[in-house]
């Protein structure tokens, strides 16, 4: 078994579990966290995923026992295999908060990347680690390195493939936040529940328009607003935060689209 998956209430976590290999990502293992997403995205008591690792590292990346003797016209194929898992990461309609509990490595630190909050523990460390075996960053690095870091930053993590420390990583805005060791799954899970109790809804809706934002120019992001605002205001969530807003009390969101 490459994954384990909890249930909690409002949200299930997602842990890698290749301990005796870092995490590291097979083919096995995104189609496991595939089908880990269908089943929280199907399940209406899911609104919420905490993704994180088992063990010392949150994933060492691509597992290179499973690599060395593929002939390079085999690699495109392979990538194929992982890139529905960063398009599903990127565009799940569930806010997906990601808790790095230790190395997080070339398409290992992609696919904590491409979550939605990235927490990290204090001694996590994350590491474009592709140019020291030859190969460019892959599992989305290339796009969301610089939109997270900036070119310079982004140009230097690739090029020279040094770790960067989880406090770094925040500074820079790599990551949302680095915390103490023994305090980042609580964190993390607190974290999902606030997102579970939230208008999901509408959670969903603001990550698909940032990520429309990368690649629009204003008018187009300006019409997007619109039509997303009003599928927005359609949900009952709306309705519901302004009269708890008017009422001065907490709002008893349900995540219902209608």
């Amino acid at each position: 078994m490459t994954i384990l998956v909890e249930q909690r209430a409002g949200y299930r976590r997602i842990t890698l579990s290749r301990p005796e290999r870092l995490n590291a990502l097979n083919v096995e293992m995104a189609e496991a966290l595939l089908a880990a997403l269908d089943a929280a995205e199907a399940d209406p008591a899911c609104r919420a995923l905490v993704l994180t690792g088992i063990g010392r590292g949150f994933c060492a990346g691509q597992d290179l026992t499973e690599i060395v003797d593929m002939p390079a016209a085999e690699i495109p194929a392979l990538i194929d295999r992982y890139n529905p898992l960063i398009r599903r990461l990127a565009a799940s309609p569930l806010p997906v908060v990601c808790a790095v509990n230790g190395v997080a490595a070339g398409a290992g630190a992609n696919l904590a990347l491409a979550c939605d909050i990235v927490l990290a523990a204090r001694s996590a460390s994350f590491v474009q680690a592709f140019a020291r075996i030859g190969l460019i960053p892959d599992c989305g690095g290339t796009w969301l390195l610089p939109r997270l870091v900036g070119r310079a930053r982004a140009r230097a993590l690739a090029l020279l493939a040094e770790p960067v420390s989880a406090e770094t990583a925040a500074d820079w805005g790599l990551i949302w936040q680095a915390v103490d060791d023994d305090r980042l799954l609580s964190a993390a899970e607190a974290l999902a529940a606030r997102l579970a109790a939230g208008p999901t809804v509408a959670y969903g809706l603001i990550k698909r328009a940032l990520d429309a934002a990368a690649t629009s120019d204003l008018a187009s992001q300006l019409d997007l607003e619109r039509d997303l605002q009003s599928a927005a205001a359609a949900a009952p969530d709306h309705a519901e935060g302004v009269r708890a807003f008017l009422a001065k009390r907490p709002a008893s969101f349900t995540g219902k689209r209608s």
